[in-house]
């Protein structure tokens, strides 16, 4: 309840300060685990991706987000988990697993605020491999401008997201060859 409540408020926020533009919707399947993967150059996009996917998302971010009680404990209502950055999270890695059972998990590849493509986790070619859960991938454009770094408030601007799914992984493939395909998935839209 608290998720399809914050996903609606977060709709209707976004929609006063911008255009959006939104693409292969119809690639989500109706039930079953996924993983979505997108690039990520605003603290928006979580947010955005969220309300534009069909389904409740679980969403990985990092544990600095979770310090104030409260928010954290917000966060974790509305299907966030805490990852420590700068190493593997076995704990994060398990319940991620758990999740992509029956259940869809959004994760930023790229592990950080970048426009660039040119460091990336392998985090999602890991969780790809062990649980075989279909990929699907998400670039999004303009929230770098509503939201830049740095900005406390939302600018008038354009968002433009294309969702699209990561065909061609194979079951030889390495976790470092699955994630790169998945970014090269991403830029190429």
């Amino acid at each position: 309840m608290t998720y399809e409540i914050c996903k609606a408020l977060c709709f209707l926020i976004v929609k006063l300060f911008c255009k959006i533009e939104v693409r292969g919707r119809e690639v989500f399947p109706q039930k079953g685990p996924f993983i979505l993967a997108s690039n990520h150059i605003s603290y928006l996009d979580p947010e955005v991706v969220g309300m534009l996917c069909p389904r409740q998302l679980n969403y990985l971010a990092k544990e600095e987000l979770f310090q104030n009680k409260v928010f954290g404990a917000f966060l974790r209502k509305i299907n966030v988990i805490p990852i420590k950055r700068g190493h593997v999270d076995l704990h994060v890695l398990r319940l991620s697993l758990k999740i992509l059972e029956n259940k869809p998990l959004l994760i930023f590849p790229q592990g950080t605020r970048a426009t660039n493509y040119d460091s990336f986790k392998e985090g999602v070619g890991f969780l790809y491999k062990k649980s075989r859960a279909p990929v699907i991938v998400a670039k999004v454009y303009g929230t770098d401008k509503v939201l830049p770094k740095g900005a406390k408030f939302l600018k008038y601007g354009k968002i433009k997201v294309i969702f699209s799914k990561v065909e061609g992984l194979e079951d030889q493939q390495t976790r470092h060859q699955v994630t790169a395909k998945v970014i090269e998935t991403i830029k190429s839209l």
